[in-house]
């Protein structure tokens, strides 16, 4: 055969590959984003009415975001992940120095620091944090994979990476923003192999360290005090939650019907935010929510098939580490807003209002897009 000849089907052969991209997946992912524009107009027009004179602002500006997010995942999509690994290293570093300077030129909002930028265009480095540390671990362990069966050098080893950046991410504060990172970085160690017993060790450890955060601080001492008993203090500290369960137990098996909730008039603090899973339970009912936890077992079951056939112990890491990601938010998020669990700000992918984290959350998504054209099945 000449060389023309290889050359020529070496090219065909890189086509088909990249024309094979996983189409199940990409449905899935537009359905979600589509099902969350429509319930953030929902669930935001009562409060973008009285705060900006604008029922549709929240709506508009998420709207920009997504098409900003679905540009830059198709260009993600596009080219080899192998590139992505190049330059994993240098997207670490250059996130772990945003979180550094957040806590000294950050803007504050809320009373939390956690955001870069001016004016209205600001971004969370923290954000950005959940993806660089899942590509720097999963690259440097696809490099020395001789450090999964060691201690010192391998899990420890990456074990102070992660909580590293969790603390920095802690001082901003965003406590929950932390506990996803750390608990993103275990994932991709876990699927790396190291024992379960270092896990099991480290959880011992970790457990009164978060609770002794947690009774250092006021503000969560009385989250965990009004999750213990939200109506003790309806109209105070668990006044968000109280309001929630109300959403939730309003909408029935069917809901009060798209748009027509009523505890976004004002009940629910920003109800387009973390809160947003309470709208969809409030106006689509039980239904409604069992559609959008199906959408999202779809969604994490396709990233551990893609984790799974993935090419290379890079491609695997890093589809397990995105997977695990979106599980954590989600299975935080509904535990928060069904009072499972303290109250803690953390966004529901795809639904809650945000324009660093939905456009990070994309760019994930076309990693994962990426990996699944190199899979073991599409080859």
């Amino acid at each position: 055969m000449s060389l023309k000849s290889k050359l020529s089907q070496g090219r065909k052969k890189e086509k088909n590959d990249i024309d094979n991209v996983d189409y199940s997946l990409l449905v899935i992912i537009l359905m979600l984003l589509c099902f969350g524009l429509v319930m953030v107009f929902s669930a935001s027009s009562a409060n973008a009415h009285y705060v900006q004179g604008d029922a549709t602002y929240f709506f508009k500006r998420q709207l920009i975001w997504a098409v900003a997010g679905l540009l830059i995942m198709w260009f993600v999509s596009q080219f080899s992940y192998k590139k992505i690994k190049q330059y994993a290293n240098l997207l670490f570093t250059i996130t772990i120095v945003m979180l550094i300077l957040v806590p000294f030129i950050g803007i504050k909002i809320n009373g939390a620091r956690r955001w870069l930028g001016f004016g209205s265009l600001t971004f969370q480095p923290s954000e950005f944090a959940k993806l660089t540390l899942v590509l720097f671990l999963a690259k440097s362990i696809s490099i020395f994979p001789g450090r999964t069966k060691q201690l010192t050098n391998g899990y420890i080893r990456y074990f102070i990476i992660i909580v590293a950046v969790a603390g920095l991410v802690l001082l901003q504060p965003h406590m929950s923003g932390a506990i996803v990172i750390a608990m993103g970085g275990v994932a991709v160690l876990f699927a790396a192999g190291y024992k379960i017993r270092y896990f099991v060790i480290t959880a011992m450890g970790a457990l009164p360290a978060l609770l002794a955060l947690a009774i250092m601080s006021p503000y969560r001492l009385k989250r965990i005090t009004s999750f213990l008993d939200p109506f003790a203090d309806k109209l105070g500290e668990s006044w968000q939650i109280v309001q929630s369960l109300y959403a939730i137990g309003s909408g029935g098996l069917f809901g009060m019907g798209l748009g027509q909730s009523r505890q976004k008039f004002l009940y629910i603090p920003e109800p387009q935010n973390d809160f947003i899973f309470a709208i969809i339970c409030e106006e689509l009912g039980f239904i409604g929510a069992v559609f959008v936890i199906f959408l999202f077992a779809l969604l994490i079951w396709k990233g551990i098939m893609i984790a799974k056939d993935a090419p290379d112990e890079f491609a695997a890491l890093t589809a397990t580490g995105i997977t695990s990601l979106v599980a954590v938010q989600v299975l935080m998020n509904i535990a928060v807003v069904s009072s499972m669990m303290p109250v803690t700000g953390v966004p529901l992918p795809f639904f809650s209002y945000g324009g660093s984290s939905l456009v990070i959350l994309l760019i994930e998504m076309g990693i994962l897009l990426n990996i699944s054209r190199y899979t073991k099945k599409t080859r």
